[in-house]
């Protein structure tokens, strides 16, 4: 896409969330998560929005009441516990968490608050079995600087993660609550990005500091960059879960064609003075029961309804495009999936299709008395569902006469957006009186900061000698205090050998094979180059080293060196036992015979060595 004109007013704001190594933030299970999703026990929960303490309740948490849904925690002894299930108070805060939160806001110049008020954040959507989450702002201020120029922090909070999804449907919803209650490091900035690119900038800057912490967690899924965007004419809308840094550019520029196609729309519904009809849902079961269409019929049999709403002077303007692959139809049909747990919606400019003939669209026309500029939508599904999904429809098309609605979308893989909430206010916040006070005063003196990834890139180029895209990759990598301890303690071996022995050979490892690297612990590693020091084993063997150690079968003595004499005796019982074999295919055989036992530049030099000087 094009970039952003400038005149309409783009405004940005990045928040992003990092997971932290170590113990839950209240609790003292450790912060891993489940492999294969098993589980020990089971139980079972609803969620009733209920007013905070000042007498309102959250509009978020009032839209995930009416869906009704039921949802299902399953949790490992192992991870989780009394206070993952709200049955048991928290214990206090993770000290190391809390460390990592005040070393963010010194990276930052940000101003610690002096003391730390564990709040509640009503969450309603299930994801929390108390139906809140704890979260506390440690410090405010500071900036980082970008191609945007000074981008302020708003805020450095410390908060828990939510629960893990597994599955869900329209009436239920299962989680796991191993990731419930990580640590997590969420930093906010003021809105004054100004370009798309920027935004990819700010995160990525804000991503390198928080990767320099001693506990960040690294993987899929650790670190998550939610966006605020709005554009002059239109109204914030926060967009989560952009998990690639690469398309954060294309998603704000999405989001604010949306905002802009959607004010024009305004404009022209206005201007032309196009009205809406109050909700009136006409039942058409009757009317469409001979359609052929497939999902009709599915509808049907599974004792659901056909209903429909006439929408005054909307024709053609259902299917118009708000951004590629994204239509007007599509923001109606995402507020009635969520709200209502449908499939989703059909509507009159697009059809004929999906089996729906054009028998069936003038019978749904003279039904809704359809005139030239109108349109309709219909929905099929059980009937409470299908009428609380018009409704919603309904809520929608209203709101377009009005502006952009504050809300709260998800990022789809094609960096679109689809609707999940209303933007929530600050009903949903009171104390945590479970947590004391924490108090900063004392611990401020005793932080250091680590040191940042750019920094140590530097620093392992000048003094390890590493290549500048090696040097970057170990820097940020959970290895990186593993590769220099290494490189300190074994010179005789070359520091770019060590970095691609824990990093490049064992991505090779895993894609190549399909082993996990990370089952090998550092008492092995320093183990297997402790062996490579003292020639017991020899470096280009190391992927069989490997293998071997992840499969749990090395053993130093199928790998452990031959001296020179027995490698003398063996090539040369080689050569006299193949006396008109090639150079090549001695080479083979010795191969096959030493291989682990010693090198191919030393079984090569002595092979040659012999065939020059006779075999002797």
């Amino acid at each position: 896409m094009a970039s952003i004109p400038e005149e309409w007013g783009l405004k940005c704001g990045i928040e992003i969330h990092q997971q932290l190594e170590g113990r839950k933030l209240f609790g003292p299970y450790p912060t891993t998560i489940s492999e294969d999703n098993s589980y020990d026990f089971e139980i079972k929960r609803f969620m009733r929005a209920a007013a905070g303490e000042g007498g309102v309740i959250d509009k978020a948490a009032a839209q995930e009441q009416q869906k009704k849904k039921t949802y299902l925690y399953r949790g490992s002894n192992i991870s989780a516990g009394l206070i993952e299930t709200d049955s048991q108070p928290p214990i206090p805060i993770s000290k190391l968490a809390l460390t990592a939160a005040l070393q963010t806001a010194k990276f930052l110049n940000s101003t610690v608050s002096p003391v730390i008020q564990v709040m509640r954040k009503t969450i309603a959507d299930g994801s929390n079995t108390g139906g809140f989450q704890r979260t506390a702002l440690v410090a405010r201020g500071g900036h980082i600087t970008t191609c945007d120029g000074k981008i302020r922090i708003d805020n450095i909070n410390i908060e828990e993660d939510s629960c893990r999804t597994l599955e869900q449907t329209a009436d239920k919803k299962i989680y796991h609550l191993d990731r419930l209650g990580i640590p997590l490091v969420e930093i906010g900035t003021a809105p004054d990005i100004k370009t798309a690119i920027g935004a990819k900038e700010a995160s990525k800057k804000i991503g390198e500091i928080l990767r320099a912490l001693p506990n960040c967690k690294r993987g899929l899924g650790t670190i998550r960059q939610d966006v605020n965007v709005s554009i002059a004419a239109g109204k914030r809308v926060e967009i989560k879960g952009a998990q690639d840094l690469k398309t954060i550019p294309l998603l704000v520029e999405l989001e604010a064609t949306r905002q802009h196609e959607l004010i024009q729309l305004r404009k022209h519904l206005n201007e032309n003075n196009i009205e809406l009809e109050p909700l009136n849902i006409i039942d058409l079961t009757k009317t469409l029961n001979g359609s052929p269409s497939k999902i009709l019929q599915k509808a049907l049999q599974n004792k659901g309804s056909i209903l429909a709403i006439k929408v005054n002077g909307f024709k053609n303007l259902l299917g118009k495009e708000l951004v590629p692959n994204y239509r007007v139809g599509s923001e109606l049909s995402s507020r009635a999936k969520v709200i209502a747990g449908v499939g989703g919606i059909f509507h009159s400019d697009e059809l004929p299709n999906y089996g729906i003939t054009d028998d069936d669209v003038n019978k749904i026309k003279t039904e809704l008395k359809i005139e030239e500029n109108d349109a309709f939508i219909l929905v099929a599904e059980n009937r409470s569902r299908a009428q609380r999904a018009l409704t919603a429809v309904q809520q929608r098309l209203e709101e377009l006469y009005i502006g952009i609605p504050e809300e709260v979308r998800k990022a789809k893989q094609d960096c679109t957006t689809s609707y999940l909430r209303p933007l929530p206010g600050a009903a949903r916040m009171y104390p945590e009186t479970d947590v004391p006070l924490i108090r900063t005063r004392s611990l401020l003196p005793k932080i250091t900061l680590p040191e940042l990834i750019a920094d140590k890139t530097s620093r392992f180029i000048q003094d390890y000698k590493l290549p500048s895209d090696l040097a970057r990759h170990t820097a940020k990598a959970s290895h990186s205090k593993l590769f220099e301890e290494l490189a300190n303690r074994h010179k005789s071996i070359k520091a770019a050998f060590i970095a691609e022995t824990l990093g490049p050979t064992l991505t090779e490892i895993k894609r190549k094979y399909n082993l996990d690297p990370t089952s090998i612990t550092s008492k092995q590693f320093k183990e297997i180059f402790q062996y490579l020091s003292e020639d017991k084993i020899h470096k280009d063997i190391i992927l069989d080293v490997l293998i071997d150690t992840i499969k749990g079968k090395f053993d130093i003595k199928n790998y452990e060196s031959l001296g020179t004499e027995e490698i003398h005796k063996i090539i040369k019982q080689i050569i006299d036992d193949n006396p008109n074999a090639p150079m090549g295919a001695l080479m083979g055989q010795c191969m096959k015979k030493l291989a682990g036992k010693a090198s191919g530049q030393v079984i090569s030099k002595e092979l040659r060595n012999l065939m020059q000087n006779g075999h002797k």
